[in-house]
């Protein structure tokens, strides 16, 4: 099993294009409307041009609603391989302006090796990133392979969350009630306030919440999910990738705390990840 500093590390990393301030009109640019059109046409492009039902299932946090006024729209306004350069290109830049002049390139052949020796059986969207071009460059493999790892474990929590019966609202809604997202969560995420109160009745009839602060039985559940959702990534990774895995933590945590350190990703945010 690999560390969480690995993981939150690689999430850290993998985040920049979402939280870089020019984001949004990057993606105007190229004719999507808003900050949600560009997130939700730029993190499905590897997928293809897929349709509002796929990505809300694969995504699962985010309101059928939100979903479907990106999607599919986005595809008749922009050009998909447009899209997903203009992604890398935000990570290349927000990566440089916070390392520096740090040499990144035997971290990104580390990352690429760990990230062609996953198992993707059950990940699609990790799968899918995987499938995209690798950049040449030693920033943009660097997040090339960070993206692949991230929707990697993404893929794996989502599947613990469903097991334990927890639909998107409800999965957010106890990140709420654990302080791991800000309050403003089902907001960023599209949920009606009628949504969110009822998501926090079914986590209280768990005895998860108390109002929509999570009791001690919460708190244990959340941390129970996320013990499942490290197995389920060990599953995937062998001897071999398990170790590679934990060497390459001393590498990306200096990046990943760069990245904090120059603004790129603020804590706590919409992910719900903690600091690296």
């Amino acid at each position: 099993m690999t560390t969480r500093e690995f993981w939150r590390s690689v999430e850290a990393i993998h985040d920049v294009v979402y939280f870089a301030p020019d984001a949004t009109a990057r993606y105007e640019a190229l004719g999507l409307r808003g900050f949600w059109m560009g997130y939700m046409a730029s993190r499905s492009a590897a997928l293809g041009t897929p349709g509002p039902e796929l990505v809300t299932a694969l995504f699962h946090g985010f309101a059928p609603q939100r979903v479907a006024r990106a999607l599919p729209d986005a595809w008749a306004r922009a050009d998909r391989e447009q899209i997903l350069t203009a992604r890398l290109d935000l990570a290349r830049e927000q990566i440089t302006a916070a390392v520096g002049g740090l040499d990144v390139t035997a971290t990104a052949e580390a990352a690429q090796r760990l990230a062609g020796q996953l198992d993707f059986a059950g990940r699609p969207l990790a799968a899918a990133h995987r499938s995209l071009p690798v950049p040449s460059d030693p920033v943009g493999r660097l997040w090339h392979a960070a993206t692949v790892l991230r929707e990697y474990r993404g893929d794996c929590h989502v599947a613990v969350l469903t097991a334990a019966g927890l639909g998107g609202v409800e999965a957010n809604a106890l990140a709420a009630a654990t302080g791991l997202v800000p309050p403003s969560q089902h907001e960023s995420r599209g949920w009606t306030q009628d949504e969110w109160i009822a998501a926090f009745g079914r986590l209280q009839q768990f005895g998860w919440v108390d109002g929509t602060t999570a009791t001690d039985t919460g708190h244990a559940a959340r941390e129970r999910l996320e013990d499942a959702t490290d197995r389920s990534c060990g599953a995937g990774l062998d001897q071999e990738a398990t170790a590679r895995a934990y060497a390459l933590t001393n590498d990306l945590l200096p990046i990943a705390r760069a990245v904090e350190a120059s603004g790129a990703v603020a804590y706590p945010n919409p992910t719900g990840v903690p600091r690296p």
